[in-house]
């Protein structure tokens, strides 16, 4: 019986493509009293499983906390396993307004203590006692009252790139931290003010609802589904859009944009951006802004140390990392002092630039492709890429097509290229070829050829 993923995300991807098919990238959570977390998610597993869902889900004994990316064609059956369980009957779910194949390679389910780390003793509080949901017309209408003060209950990397007019960002890295901070900042506003609250899906103001009316706030308010939700009624209803910027999402997409102000900058040159990425240094990670000038200068990377650390041999690399914390325990989330032109705290909401129109996912897809290989290598200084040739043909003048987690899709040209150590005009299957490559590419890359 299997309870965990057997590919890997690189796998995953190459088999998302190959099939061709649209997936829905989606969120969402339930309150609710689960006896055996352990037992709930493997049966969650083995129904998801089969139905090729992937995403990042958290279960705990106070319910379930989800994203995911779903075949569309699996949808209804998707749906059909919810239904199983009367917690989640009918729930609501947010469907992401920028689709994505690649949104999840994985399926990771895990049982945590709670399913967001708000630092909170429910036994407290009664955690029912929520505040007053309101739809995105009622939202607009409730932020032109004086008498409003509304808060962005996400984390600071997160408001930085998009953010409600108006709206209180705390500078911090955790749900948690931003509890005691509102509260103390707004005591003097409990009896005769609007608290009005928002996150990304509505999961974080359930709870923060219900804690800050323990607290003596008499007029809590929050957006029903939060800023995804938000998005997609001011589309359908034809509504102003007083969200601006865009809205960071905990998937490889890493945000989707709700309107083309682009309000934060490139931590690394200053140059007006709101694309986050992580730092390619295996011993770093940080999550950080960067621009696709910066991208293709540092190498994905967030710093010259991380650059240079990346270009040593792998096993010096893990030499490095010997007994330190990796990944984004590091650094603190946007907060390395190399980071020049970072911003958070008390943001502004001028515009600084209009983000280019971009082609729809889904245009993307639509593109008709044959697999040819895998990346093998990459040679940055002389901006040279080898791939493996595993099926079909290559030629002069074809157009080829790379594609991976990080490197996203780019087209180019094959002009001249060097197969098995030889210039040659094609590559076939069983070959080595190399050609230029104007950005750094990944092990994780495939190479397809348009058609």
């Amino acid at each position: 019986m299997q309870l965990y993923n057997t590919l890997s995300a690189e796998e995953r991807a190459q088999l998302i493509d190959e099939s061709g098919k649209k997936r829905l990238t989606l969120s969402f959570y339930a309150y609710a009293k689960i006896d055996d977390p352990k037992q709930f998610r493997d049966n969650l597993f083995l129904a998801w499983n089969i139905l090729d869902a992937l995403g990042r889900i958290y279960v705990a004994q106070e319910g379930i906390n989800a994203q995911m990316s779903i075949p569309e064609d699996n949808f209804e059956a998707f749906k059909n396993t919810l239904e199983v369980y009367d917690f989640m009957k009918e729930i609501r779910l947010n469907e992401a307004i920028d689709q994505d194949n690649h949104s999840f390679l994985k399926l990771t389910i895990k049982v945590r203590h709670k399913i967001v780390a708000d630092g909170l003793n429910d036994d407290t509080f009664d955690v029912t006692n929520k505040g007053i949901h309101l739809k995105a017309d009622e939202f607009n209408q409730i932020l032109d009252d004086p008498n409003t003060i509304v808060v962005d209950f996400r984390n600071h990397y997160e408001s930085e790139v998009g953010r409600f007019k108006g709206a209180i960002t705390p500078d911090v890295e955790t749900f948690r931290e931003s509890l005691p901070i509102i509260n103390e900042q707004l005591k003097d506003f409990k009896e005769d003010k609007n608290l009005v609250m928002y996150c990304t899906g509505g999961i974080r103001c359930e709870k923060a609802s219900a804690y800050f009316k323990h607290q003596g706030f008499k007029n809590v308010f929050q957006l029903e589904g939060g800023i995804i939700q938000y998005a997609k009624q001011i589309k359908e209803e034809n509504l102003e859009s007083k969200f601006l910027g865009k809205n960071f999402v905990f998937d490889n997409r890493l945000g989707e944009r709700i309107t083309e102000d682009i309000l934060s900058q490139c931590h690394q040159c200053g140059k007006p951006c709101d694309n986050h990425t992580n730092c390619f240094n295996d011993g770093c990670h940080l999550l950080f802004i960067q621009c696709a000038n910066c991208k293709s200068a540092m190498e994905n990377c967030c710093s010259i140390e991380c650059l240079e650390t990346m270009h040593l041999p792998l096993a010096e690399q893990v030499k490095l990392r010997l007994g330190k914390q990796v990944g984004n325990k590091v650094f603190r989330k946007g907060k390395s002092e190399n980071l020049v032109f970072k911003n958070s705290g008390n943001l502004g909401y001028v515009s600084l630039a209009i983000a280019s129109k971009t082609k729809n996912i889904q245009e993307k897809i639509k593109v008709k492709k044959v697999l040819l290989g895998k990346a093998e290598h990459y040679y940055s200084k002389a901006q040279v890429a080898l791939f493996s040739i595993e099926k079909n043909q290559l030629k002069l003048g074809d157009t080829i097509l790379i594609m991976g987690p990080t490197t996203g899709s780019k087209e180019l040209v094959v002009t001249k290229m060097f197969v098995n150590g030889n210039e040659a005009n094609e590559a076939n299957s069983g070959d080595k070829t190399t050609f230029k490559v104007p950005f750094r590419i990944r092990l994780s890359d495939k190479l397809f050829k348009i058609i």
